[in-house]
């Protein structure tokens, strides 16, 4: 049974979101059970520090432990100031009073727990033959010290899955790197383009089937949050509630545009601090931006392609799908994960093996903090900064130019493409 509201039109008030959270909660049997929650990170819009301050209320008090666990995939992980931030009370040392908050770490062997293979058989089904080679799933080995999982994650239009949160927040959120890099390959052979915002993905099947694997019993908060306020809350089993929260994301959060833009400003808040996660600025816009057209990522406070994967950014650029294909036996022992971002921010194009010519149907261009130099190295367009005045930009649709602020969240897409 699926506890919650989504609304059409407005937002749920805080009274709303505190009675969904303690039915919920009350429903399930925790009483002298070890709790752990998955979160996420300082990169989603998210009430975390009211969704905290509930579930320490209504449930720690019922449980001998509570902790939480942020599902950080491949981002890098935070410090005390940043958990601090993102909970909303003061994180010493890992903790808050008795709690303690884990940061997963995806690049320690010793920190996962091999819980069962997806078979190559099995992947070439759900590929449609795209891939066929056994997944190993792999989890954090701190969930295996609890009784009850509980994933509170917001749902938003996502570039590798088509939803994000339910159990994303398994895999790839606190799962080993076999499992990351696989579904994020798969993602980019499929593309960005035609994933983002679909409610049925091969990417989604994959990871409902390794969540098969994990025999702690689950549930799940999922919300639909915008920058004004939380359009919906929903608790039940993992699936079924984010079933409901994406059915909602879908209408709250893709934006409709009537004609494509040739060329678009997306202005990234400051809670993308590096490329790796600002490239929302180009997954979310991709669909509404004309062949030839090109986006703009306006972000000055940006000055790095990747704290965790910029070395190899650096190594291989940024390039379309068929670049990487048509020269699988140079790039094939790169991390499935790390060529699906290239590939998704470049967006969709063509490579001319017997030319070495690479057309991408967009030019996406980078005004931030990284230098001139670098963007042409990794196969970005540059634009200073300073030499971007928004108010020119603005209130030009009909000549084909789109303002995004706080671009990141929000899918766009054409009416009638």
């Amino acid at each position: 049974m699926i506890i919650g509201e989504g609304l059409k039109d407005g937002y749920l008030s805080e009274a709303e979101i505190r009675a969904i959270v303690k039915e919920g909660l009350a429903s399930c049997a925790l009483d002298g059970k070890r709790v752990i929650v998955l979160i996420p990170d300082s990169t989603r819009t998210m009430p975390m520090p009211l969704m905290f301050d509930l579930l320490e209320e209504y449930v720690g008090q019922r449980v001998t432990k509570l902790d939480f666990l942020v599902a950080l995939g491949t981002h890098q992980p935070l410090d005390d100031g940043q958990l601090t931030k993102l909970v909303g009370r003061r994180v010493v040392d890992g903790k808050v009073g008795s709690i303690q908050i884990f940061n997963h770490e995806w690049q320690k062997p010793e920190s996962f727990v091999h819980i069962g293979t997806i078979p190559a058989k099995e992947i070439h089904q759900i590929t449609d033959g795209l891939l066929s080679n056994d997944v190993p799933v792999q989890l954090n080995r701190h969930i295996f010290d609890y009784d009850q999982i509980i994933i509170c994650s917001p749902v938003f239009p996502h570039e590798v899955v088509g939803f994000s949160g339910g159990n994303k927040y398994f895999f790839p959120g606190i799962a080993g790197p076999e499992i990351i890099n696989f579904t994020h390959w798969l993602g980019a052979l499929i593309t960005s383009y035609k994933v983002i915002g679909m409610l049925n993905t091969p990417v989604r099947v994959v990871i409902e089937r390794a969540a098969d694997f994990v025999n702690i019993p689950t549930m799940c908060f999922g919300l639909v949050v915008k920058h004004e306020g939380v359009a919906g809350l929903y608790f039940g089993p993992v699936k079924e509630a984010w079933q409901a929260a994406a059915k909602l994301s879908s209408n709250r959060q893709i934006v409709y545009k009537e004609k494509s833009f040739k060329r678009v400003l997306s202005i990234m808040p400051k809670m993308y601090d590096d490329l790796w996660t600002a490239a929302k600025g180009m997954y979310k816009l991709e669909p509404v931006i004309a062949d030839g057209g090109e986006v703009v990522i306006f972000a000055p406070h940006i000055h790095e392609v990747s704290y965790t994967h910029g070395k190899l950014i650096d190594e291989i650029g940024y390039h379309c799908r068929d670049y990487f294909l048509s020269q699988w036996e140079r790039y094939k022992d790169y991390p499935g994960g790390v060529l699906a971002h290239s590939t998704h921010l470049i967006g969709l194009g063509k490579y001319d093996s017997e030319t070495g010519i690479e057309t991408s149907r967009i030019q996406v261009t980078l005004a931030t903090g990284i230098s001139a130099e670098r963007c042409r190295r990794i196969n970005l367009g540059y634009l200073s900064p300073a030499e971007i005045n928004i108010n020119e930009w603005e209130y030009r649709e009909e000549e084909g130019i789109l303002v995004v602020p706080q671009a990141g969240e929000l899918l766009y897409r054409l009416r009638n493409p």
